[in-house]
């Protein structure tokens, strides 16, 4: 070996990692498992879980107890339909008429909770549709969330809402000045598309987003077509005419809980 050869041989050749020269490696890839949905689960309260709607007969119920005498105002409630039918007023404006007729403009928020809780006792007797409440059983059990999306009236639904189990209610909210009670409504009447509205801010007020959510929806009505149409899973409740017909075209389940 000439001196030139030796000099070659004692000069490091560059580092080789043979692991990154191979031609056949691939850079690592981290893999980020996406997160599991939370499922929820929304009912809806009138003719889905109970027999018939809640907002007049509470308010007929409460009048035979606070001022039986307003019960003979019942034939002007009956022109305020007519009206609303009619388109001459909302059905929010329908609330409180009926409101301001059948219990007054004011009532202390003592005597409004005692009538509520005989209320419910009284609708868990008679009018909830027990295969509605094993359903919201069925759904915990499955470990989903469950609220309740309702246009009934917050001041009387909350004790429906114990009754039955569910802490967390989206509802028609009144107007209180102080410990009284008024006719009138903050905000929306929570039907339709304001229904959609107010469960989307209650979720959102609760830090969830909608695209980490899985959403299964109940309601008898198709009124509540905006909600259906949002949600993951409709599922169509003792359904009226509009519905059903409504839910067979789109493929929804049906369920009769009557």
């Amino acid at each position: 070996m000439t001196n030139a050869q030796r000099l070659d041989a004692d000069i490091p050749g560059p580092s080789v990692d043979v692991a990154r020269a191979a031609p056949d490696a691939r850079p690592a890839i981290q893999i980020v498992p996406r997160a599991i949905p939370v499922p929820i689960s929304i009912f809806d309260l009138d003719r889905t879980l109970t027999r018939h709607g809640t907002y007049t007969p509470f308010l007929i119920y409460a009048a035979l107890r606070i001022a039986p005498w307003r019960i003979a105002l019942l034939p002007l409630m009956l022109f305020g339909m007519i009206a609303y039918k009619l388109g001459f007023v909302s059905r929010c404006q329908l609330k409180v008429l009926q409101h301001g007729l059948l219990i007054g403009r004011s009532l202390p928020r003592r005597r409004i909770d005692s009538l509520a809780r005989g209320f419910a006792d009284r609708l868990w007797r008679k009018g909830i549709l027990k295969k509605g409440v094993l359903r919201i059983a069925q759904e915990r059990a499955e470990g989903r969330r469950v609220m309740l999306a309702t246009a009934a009236n917050s001041y009387y639904l909350q004790a429906i809402a114990d009754r039955i189990g569910i802490s967390e209610v989206i509802s028609t909210r009144s107007v209180w000045h102080g410990d009284i009670l008024r006719p009138t409504i903050e905000g929306d009447n929570c039907y339709g598309a304001a229904k959609r509205s107010m469960t989307m801010a209650y979720l959102e007020d609760a830090g969830l987003d909608r695209s980490d959510l899985h959403l299964r929806f109940f309601s008898d009505h198709v009124s509540d077509r905006p909600t259906f149409e949002w949600v993951d899973e409709p599922i169509a409740v003792n359904p009226s005419p509009k519905l059903m017909k409504f839910a067979r075209q789109k493929g929804w389940e049906v369920l009769d809980w009557t």
